[in-house]
């Protein structure tokens, strides 16, 4: 059964955990144990992103797999097209997010009432996305926006919240850069899930370092 939030309650469990894992394989087994550690390690929230061919049905099986975490959601990202979109909405995704300001991925998401998160690189996109409904930006590419970008973004729209994702590091003095600019929380893929650790099933390295993430995140909040 698919779990239903209100955009509030996503938006205050991705803010609450203060990191999205960003993760895609094409090995559903893979995906189960990688799902597993994130909740067992405190991740409420799951981005699954569509770069495998069989993205699709890997999403579907998760979807149908985390039906035994009551609290866990699953999203999908890598979205550019509407019909794209809609087979993830249909499949169970409860947000979408793209690399890109989509007007035509707003419409879709709210005509099924999913929250919608866009990638922005500049303050006009910010403002767009705003304007057409988003209530969290994807700062995308993290790693050549920086932190302060976020910082120049807030400090005209100072009500938006984002996301940045791409080139955030699992290290305090990374994190530190982006939480001290103001973000809501920060999405992080490849950084995380080191290749060797899943070619080798190393998933217990893998949730020390999810925690590791986390613990940092909690104490520079506190």
């Amino acid at each position: 059964m698919i779990k239903v939030y209100s955009e509030e309650e996503i938006l205050h469990k991705m803010n609450l955990t203060g990191m999205i894992p960003v993760f895609s394989h094409g090995d559903i087994s893979v995906c189960k144990s990688v799902l597993d550690i994130c909740y067992e390690s405190g991740i409420r929230v799951f981005e699954f992103t569509n770069r495998q061919s069989n993205a699709l049905d890997i999403f579907s099986e998760l979807v149908e797999y985390s039906d035994q975490y009551k609290d866990l959601v699953l999203g999908v990202g890598t979205i550019f097209e509407p019909s794209v979109a809609s087979k993830f909405i249909n499949a169970g995704a409860r947000f979408i997010i793209s690399p890109a300001l989509i007007p035509e991925l707003a419409d879709v998401a709210f005509q099924n009432k999913i929250t919608w998160i866009p990638g922005c690189a500049t303050v006009s996109e910010v403002y767009n996305a705003t304007k057409l409904g988003a209530k969290l930006i994807k700062a995308f590419p993290g790693n050549l926006l920086g932190a302060t970008f976020v910082k120049a973004v807030k400090s005209v729209i100072p009500e938006v919240k984002i996301m940045p994702t791409g080139g955030v590091e699992p290290t305090e003095k990374n994190l530190k850069t982006w939480f001290d600019a103001g973000v809501h929380c920060v999405g992080m893929g490849s950084q995380l899930f080191k290749k060797e650790c899943l070619d080798s099933h190393e998933y217990q390295n893998l949730k020390n370092d999810i925690i590791s993430v986390l613990t940092i995140i909690n104490s520079l909040r506190n």
